[in-house]
Order: structure tokens, then C-alpha cells, then sequence
């Protein structure tokens, strides 16, 4: 399996070092300090109650800049850590799939065995949509000529679609086989 990112040699969780780095939430946190700052010695400077208040507000705009940065932090953080769990499983997978007794073939053939069973259960879903269009016929034959139309055009379109699922990718010729009652 080859990655389609960084193809250093460095683990995704640890990042490279760095210089200083500017980050946003850095820049950010800095504004906030230094309005709060600002607002509290001109509050103290002025001895107005204005001027307390407003510093109050940007004690507020502050603690709620730092519970934003904070949790926004902690939930990369918790991000990168899942990530790195899902590529160190989906590798130990394609591991052990490539290492296996029969070279990599369980997992193609499970692979194999989900399509089909979705399959299968697609073209059941088609034959009780006939059934219960074969039963709008009966019930309403004499009755509701719109009703029966509508119901046999259905019919058609299903079993096209089920047909659909049955033939073969390469030359669109129906599946050969035996039928089991």
C-alpha cells in the first residue's frame, strides 16, 4: 500500500521540528492578553466605571478565546491520534494479507463474498418488488387501469435493473449456470 501524503520517514504523530512557529491560535491568545491589558490600565487609569466594564468584557472575550484555542488543540490532537491508529491497523492488515499462507487471497475472496452477498440481497429486494406489483395486478385487473399499468411498469424496470445485476462485466451476456429450485 503506498501513502498518498508525505513520504518522509517520520511518524504522522510526531511532527517535524520546527523553528518558531506562528500559529494562529498563538496570534490570537496574544490580541486577547494584551486588549485585557490594555482595557484594565485604562480602566485603572481613568478610575471609570466605563472603563472597568469594558475591561470585564475583555476579560470575557479572553476566556472564551483561550476555551476555543484549547479545545481546538485537544481535538486535533485527539484527531491525529485516531488517524495514526486507523493507518497503523489498515497497514498491520495489509501486512498480514500480503504475509498469509494463500499470498493475500482471504482477503479478496472475503471481499468476493460481501459483494456478492450484496447482491444477493439487491436481487431479493427486487423479486418482493414484483411480487407485490404481481399482487397490485390481481387485486385490481378489472378495476383500475392506471393502477395495473403503473404496476407492470414497474415490473419492467426491475426486472431490467435485477437482469443488470446478473450478467457478466465482459460481454454483457447473462450468468451461466444451474438452476436450483
Amino acid at each position: 500500500m503506498q501513502s498518498l501524503g508525505n513520504n518522509s520517514v517520520q511518524s504522522s504523530a510526531t511532527p517535524a521540528p520546527r523553528g518558531w512557529s506562528f500559529k494562529a491560535g498563538n496570534i490570537g491568545m496574544a490580541v486577547m492578553v494584551l486588549v485585557f491589558l490594555f482595557a484594565v490600565v485604562f480602566a485603572a487609569n481613568q478610575n471609570d466605571v466605563i472603563g472597568w466594564i469594558i475591561a470585564i468584557i475583555a476579560l470575557g472575550w479572553l476566556v472564551l478565546a483561550a476555551f476555543v484555542v484549547f479545545g481546538v488543540r485537544g481535538a486535533t490532537r485527539k484527531a491525529q491520534e485516531k488517524f495514526a491508529t486507523i493507518q497503523a491497523d489498515l497497514a498491520g492488515r495489509a501486512g498480514r494479507g500480503a504475509a498469509g499462507p494463500n499470498g493475500g487471497t482471504e482477503l479478496v475472496e472475503e471481499e468476493v463474498t460481501r459483494v456478492s452477498a450484496v447482491r444477493d440481497q439487491k436481487l431479493d429486494h427486487s423479486f418482493k418488488i414484483i411480487q407485490v406489483q404481481a399482487r397490485v395486478i390481481r387485486e385490481n385487473l378489472g378495476k383500475d387501469a392506471g393502477m395495473v399499468g403503473r404496476a407492470l411498469e414497474t415490473i419492467e424496470i426491475t426486472a431490467h435493473n435485477g437482469r443488470g445485476m446478473i450478467k457478466k462485466d465482459n460481454g454483457g451476456e447473462p450468468v451461466s449456470g444451474t438452476v436450483v429450485n
